[in-house]
């Protein structure tokens, strides 16, 4: 087991080899994450009315 000065030398030198987004690509990733969910709560919320028409249309 390595000693604690060891293992914090080896976390720097991984961390300096991570290749980091840049500004544009977090918020293009982040826009294109709330575009999607807003698309997801659209779909949903028609299949839901969908579901609940058909319901109401059967036990009516």
């Amino acid at each position: 087991m390595a000693n604690p000065i060891q293992f914090m030398q080896q976390v720097r030198s991984e961390v300096g080899k991570v290749t980091w987004p840049t500004r544009r690509e977090v918020l293009l990733t982040t826009a294109m994450v709330f575009v999607l969910a807003a698309l997801t709560a659209l779909f949903f919320s028609l299949v839901d009315w969908v579901i609940r028409f058909g319901v109401g249309q059967i036990l009516g």
